[in-house]
């Protein structure tokens, strides 16, 4: 149990910084191109320099977010490969008691 609870903690970590991460590039790019509209030039260059950076720098974040998640996902893929009937009585057992507690109300 306590390998889940830390294994879902390390998820959420890894999730909170990917959104984190992305919502930094939306903000900077938004910046960048209100601050784009009277340039040109040399300081448009310089701007599309940055906006280069930002981007290659978010496409460098999502990479190691899907590097750090691809274990889980495998390991995930792997159970429900060799436990079929397993995952399907879960599933089942987990759609029956929300169609329970929704039909009560």
């Amino acid at each position: 149990m306590a390998r889940k609870s830390a294994s879902t903690h390390t998820e959420e970590q890894i999730k909170d910084q990917a959104f984190s991460d992305l919502q930094a590039l939306i903000e900077e790019s938004d910046k960048l191109l209100k601050s784009s509209a009277s340039l040109v030039g040399e300081e448009a260059e310089t701007l599309r320099a940055q906006i280069a950076l930002k981007l290659q720098q978010a496409l460098d974040s999502v990479s190691s977010v899907r590097d750090r998640t691809k274990p889980a996902v495998e390991a995930t893929e792997n159970y429900i490969g060799g436990h079929p009937w397993q995952t399907v009585a879960i599933s089942a057992g987990f759609g029956l008691v929300v169609g329970l507690l929704l039909g009560r109300r």
